[in-house]
Parts: structure tokens; C-alpha cells; sequence
């Protein structure tokens, strides 16, 4: 999926996200790794750190999208998959914990045929 279509104003707006996905607000804050706050409050939403957990979690699920058809399912992926490698972590626990990078790596190993 396009990226601006889960932004508004140039930042990444939980609620289109969150519909993207067919979930809530909250769903996504706690999937970034992020608290309710900084997804309800204005000032919070445009800090730094909440704009990059989302650009994080939306760079992965877009990396896999092609994989899976669909937004909705590679965030199920994204989600639920556990990932060789890293202890049965799910991408999304990587990326709740600043690992972003890593999954983004690993994603394109197996893309290469690399098995991680």
C-alpha cells in the first residue's frame, strides 16, 4: 500500500492505519509498542519516537504485503508469525523492542532464499 495513504499532513495518522487494518487506534499504539496517550494526543502523535515506531511497523507490513496480498493479511503476519532466528519472537515484539532493522534483514534473507 502507498504510504500516503496511511499519513495525513505528512505524518503517520494512527486512525488511517488503524482502519487500513480494520482495528482501533488503540490496537496500533499497543502493536508499535507505544502508550494510549500517544495516539489520542495531538502533541504526542507528532513526537518523534511515535512517528517512527508507526513508520517502523508500517515499513515492515508493506515489506511483506506483496507476500501475502493484502494489508490486512501481512499484518496478521506482522502480528502473529512467529520468526526463525529469534526465539519464536513475532516481528511485531521485534519492532516493540527498537528491532526494526532486524526484521527488515531478516525479511529480505528469506526474500534471497537465505534462511535465517
Amino acid at each position: 500500500m502507498d504510504l500516503a495513504q496511511y499519513a495525513d499532513n505528512g505524518l503517520f495518522a494512527p486512525r488511517k492505519i488503524a482502519d487500513a487494518f480494520r482495528t482501533t487506534r488503540e490496537e496500533i499504539a499497543r502493536t508499535a509498542g507505544l502508550g494510549k496517550d500517544a495516539i489520542q494526543r495531538k502533541d504526542r502523535i507528532r513526537s518523534g519516537k511515535t512517528q517512527r515506531r508507526l513508520r517502523e511497523m508500517i515499513e515492515v507490513v508493506n515489506k511483506v504485503e506483496p507476500r501475502f496480498g493484502s494489508p490486512l493479511m501481512a499484518y496478521a503476519w506482522y502480528r502473529s508469525e512467529p520468526l526463525s532466528g529469534f526465539s519464536g519472537q513475532t516481528a511485531m515484539q521485534l519492532v516493540r523492542d527498537g528491532r526494526s532493522d532486524e526484521v527488515l534483514d531478516y525479511i529480505d534473507a528469506v526474500d534471497a532464499g537465505i534462511h535465517a
